[in-house]
């Protein structure tokens, strides 16, 4: 089993962890344990060999608890990086990449923006609403590491803004965040479902020719709250 990729769950024990099948293993003897916090290092450790990597579920997220791998194989990979990190070209390399990464997501940021505007489609009228809204539900969901479906690349950018469009408004137009839904399986889903809904009729309501007044607007309210 050491000889595996793996991603497990904390374990019952310590040097204990638990597989996705509910199995328990026991750390080998000449694993450590690498804390999560060096993100070059943890994919030099990944990328050489067999490991374990940790992630516990907290809520609907998953924290990164580090990785288990052979203690010779992380101490040899890290006194490396050490050797590089001291190499003037090794920071030069580091900033460029940083900048490369900020322009991506500068990019990133307006593309999703449209394609949010797209799929809301409010007539002229409500056209400042929508570009509001747009620019709101993209400001919650882009950022890095906010760990929403506006960051994942398995489904298209329009499926993406779609999706985040409904979660936002499930949480800024509907009663969802203050609801008592049973622990029934499939329950949450079904009140995601009939919420989402109830949310696309609330949006064609804003693609129709009319303007909506200050005192009646849902998504003002939720815009301006």
């Amino acid at each position: 089993m050491p000889d595996q990729l793996r991603e497990v769950r904390p374990g019952p024990q310590a040097r204990s962890v638990t597989t996705e099948d509910g199995k328990h293993l026991q750390i080998p003897p000449q694993w450590d344990l690498l804390p999560p916090g060096d993100a070059a290092l943890s994919r030099r450790v990944k990328k050489e060999g067999p490991c374990w990597t940790v992630k516990e579920k907290r809520g609907r997220k998953l924290f990164s608890k580090g990785i288990w791998a052979p203690h010779e194989r992380i101490e040899r990979l890290k006194a490396i990086l050490n050797e590089e990190r001291k190499d003037p070209s090794y920071t030069k390399k580091l900033e460029a990449g940083r900048k490369r990464r900020a322009q991506e997501q500068e990019v990133y940021v307006k593309e999703f923006e449209e394609s949010v505007l797209h799929f809301l489609r409010f007539s002229p009228k409500n056209g400042p609403l929508g570009r509001n809204m747009a620019r709101a539900i993209t400001e919650h969901a882009v950022p890095v590491g906010s760990g929403t479906v506006a960051r994942t690349k398995r489904i298209s950018i329009e499926r993406r803004a779609e999706a985040a469009t409904i979660a936002w408004m499930r949480h800024q137009t509907t009663a969802y965040d203050n609801l008592s839904i049973p622990r029934v399986q499939g329950k949450r889903r079904e009140v995601r479902r009939i919420l989402a809904e109830q949310s696309r009729k609330l949006l064609n309501r804003y693609r129709a020719t009319g303007e909506l007044s200050d005192l009646t607007c849902p998504l003002r309210l939720a815009l301006f709250k």
